[in-house]
């Protein structure tokens, strides 16, 4: 069975930390009206679930980091969870991925690094039972923290400490078809050395770039390089062929005192430069056949959310709906499109 698990280029996390937010029913509106048809959340909410049913939106559903030592240590809790969370929704909702844990490897929890393989090996073994492998898709996502280096890309590797659970972990993907997804922040990588970091380059804006002379190869963009890092990681463990997709990326419009990178002008920039990237359809450098799909963070600021300032200011949307800023977006509450907004509705027919 051949399933399009990803529309085109371009997708959104639908986080909901928050208690200001619109229903579920509103913001599959705010969806389509916005013509993103990929999307992640961080559970499996039964509300999104029934919401999402019939859309047509491609959905990945997440299993998250709390589940993980249960899932792993039963095949029936595994089973479980499927049934309740996945089959009950299928087909009106287009589920078509489950993300296990988040960012779990390198984290701070030690104690879910052995318990991450086993709980997706079990929820395949469910969703094989049932029948739905060949159309929902297992991954879990990363944070820069499963590498030593990323700088040039063509130094990557992953930490040493994380290999023994890592490895087995791609091999699995590798059997099933599973890509390598990462969590990937020019803005973070930026504000913890800006004094070495042109802003521009990490904003997709005019620059010098890099030049990586291993690999002989030039960036004009951090997303990019921060990409092709990861290939090169996979690559020198064994991995040439597995896909990279980046699960998160996004910028912040607002921040605290020492988040001085956190504006809304810096976000918008950010946001609207990586649509008009993706809506090219291309690689990266090291890949320049592999189309480059990403899910940005987020589709709202999240008021519950803990940390700093700029960690509650990602969204592309208001808790209200309305935009954040202007990439092109009308929002709910808006009810004329800028010349801005025609110019990215004609890049996003093409995603």
């Amino acid at each position: 069975m051949d399933v399009k698990r990803f529309a085109g280029t371009y997708g959104i996390n639908y986080g909901r930390i928050a208690d200001n937010i619109p229903s579920p029913d509103e913001v599959v509106r705010l969806l389509k009206e916005s013509k993103i048809r990929n999307v992640r959340i961080y559970d499996s909410d039964h509300t999104v679930l029934e919401a999402f049913s019939g859309t047509g939106l491609n959905l990945v559903v997440g299993l998250n980091n709390g589940l993980l030592k249960d899932i792993n240590s039963s095949t029936d809790r595994a089973m479980s969870w499927v049934q309740d969370n996945v089959q009950a929704f299928l087909p009106e909702t287009r589920i078509r991925g489950i993300a296990v844990g988040n960012e779990v490897l390198g984290g701070s929890n030690n104690d879910l690094y052995g318990a991450l393989l086993g709980a997706m090996k079990n929820v395949h073994g469910a969703l094989k039972k049932l029948k739905l492998d060949d159309q929902i898709q297992i991954t879990t996502a990363h944070s820069q923290a499963v590498f030593s280096n990323s700088y040039p890309p063509s130094s990557c590797r992953f930490k040493d400490d994380i290999n023994e659970f890592l490895k087995p972990m791609l091999e699995f993907f590798q059997d099933i078809g599973s890509p390598f997804c990462l969590n990937a922040y020019p803005f973070l990588a930026y504000m913890g050395d800006p004094e070495n970091i042109d802003v521009n380059y990490a904003l997709f804006q005019s620059t010098d770039g890099i030049y990586d002379p291993v690999k002989d190869l030039h960036y004009d963009n951090m997303l990019d390089a921060q990409i092709d890092a990861a290939y090169v990681a996979l690559e020198s463990a064994g991995y040439k062929k597995m896909e990279v997709i980046i699960t998160e990326t996004g910028w912040a419009s607002k921040g605290d005192s020492n988040e001085a990178a956190a504006t809304v002008s810096n976000a918008r920039t950010y946001n609207y430069n990586l649509r008009k990237r993706l809506a090219k359809r291309k690689g990266t450098p090291m890949r320049p056949k592999s189309i480059l799909k990403c899910y940005v963070f987020a589709l709202f600021n999240e008021n519950q959310k803990t940390g700093p300032t700029s960690e509650r200011n990602f969204g592309l949307f208001k808790p209200d709906g309305s935009i954040a800023y202007d990439i092109g977006y009308r929002g709910l509450s808006s009810s004329a499109a800028s010349l801005k907004d025609l110019q990215a509705r004609y890049y996003l027919w093409w995603f």
